[in-house]
């Protein structure tokens, strides 16, 4: 069970970074509880590597300021609970299996595990004299993951590990992240663009569009706060929707033939959205549906929508060896 009064993992504040007179974050604020998988969601360029490396300390915030279970990002304090799996996944292809972890055993600190970090690679049948320049994507995957997992750290940050993975091998990495948030209580934030492995495995959802952080909460009481209309589109209407709709409550409505499918926001206190009625066969949307609708809405100004109220819309790396 989680501690509600427990300091939260992260904790951003209106968190900026620009490079070059560039924006790549603006007004970023956000709280990440303990215990939390989180999907780290967005377009490409819309700072989801930024963001992760401000966590880390790699980056320092050019505004507003984050903090790692109340501690900056890259302090002593910070980095003895903080493991980063970069994008790339930075191992020496010469290096023997054998020789990343012993690197790993050098750099990981005092919480480091060798047995864990050894079990891993074993249970991914990768011998220990394997050169790393061998393996495939996934066995590479596998290494970096021991490496960062045998840490022991209490918050692991992984950006894009499932990019080039085929479905069967996604499959096992989710797995076993969720057996590791499992038995040890650990949070876990994933940037990637796979959104199906997010859904049956996150708790916890950042969307991030445009620099700017749309959606986060609790993936259950995300979903909970919007409802997927689908009928016949009004021919009276331009857009489709009934006449007396609410417009302002629609995140993003597609049309196909005659049908209308609709997410939007639910009115505070009403069992439908405004505009809704018998005609109307509603749901509670999809993980996947929801961040798809907010995707293909137009970014909007304005404080960052949560599950309570909507509104409209790394210690650094073992694999760093």
């Amino acid at each position: 069970m989680n501690d509600p009064t427990a300091v939260p993992a992260l904790r951003a504040t209106a968190t900026a970074y620009a490079y070059r007179g560039k924006k790549a974050l603006s007004g970023c604020t956000f709280e990440l509880p303990q215990g939390r998988i989180a999907a780290l969601v967005g377009p490409n360029g819309a700072g989801k590597s930024t963001l992760l490396h401000l966590m880390t300390g790699l980056l320092r915030p050019t505004g507003g300021e984050i903090r790692v279970f109340g501690a900056a990002p890259g302090s002593r304090q910070a980095r003895d609970r903080t493991a980063f799996l970069a994008q790339d996944r930075p191992l020496y292809p010469t290096f023997t299996v054998a020789d990343t972890l012993a690197v790993g055993r050098r750099l990981g600190g005092r919480r480091w595990d060798q047995a864990r970090a050894e079990r891993l690679v074993r249970d991914g049948d990768i011998p220990l004299t394997a050169r790393v320049g061998t393996l495939s994507g996934g066995k590479r995957t596998r290494v970096a993951l021991a490496l960062a997992l045998g840490r022991q750290a209490d918050l692991l940050l992984l950006d894009e590990p499932l990019a080039d993975l085929d479905p069967v091998v996604r499959h096992e990495v989710m797995g076993l992240l969720m057996a590791e948030a499992a038995d040890r209580g650990i949070t876990v934030v994933i940037s990637s663009h796979v959104l199906p492995e997010l859904e049956n495995a996150c708790d916890h959802v950042l969307l991030l569009q445009d620099g700017r952080i749309r959606l986060a909460g609790d993936t259950q009481d995300l979903q909970e706060a919007y409802t997927r209309l689908t009928g016949r589109a009004d021919p009276q209407t331009p857009d489709g929707l009934p006449a007396g709709a609410d417009r302002s409550a629609v995140v993003h409505a597609t049309t196909t033939g005659r049908q209308l499918t609709a997410v939007v926001r639910n009115a505070p206190g009403s069992a439908l959205p405004a505009g809704a009625d018998a005609r109307w066969i509603t749901a509670t949307p999809s993980l996947e549906e929801l961040l798809l609708a907010h995707l293909r809405s137009t970014p909007r100004t304005g404080p960052p929508p949560t599950a309570a109220a909507p509104a409209p819309a790394a210690a650094q790396t073992g694999a760093a060896a």
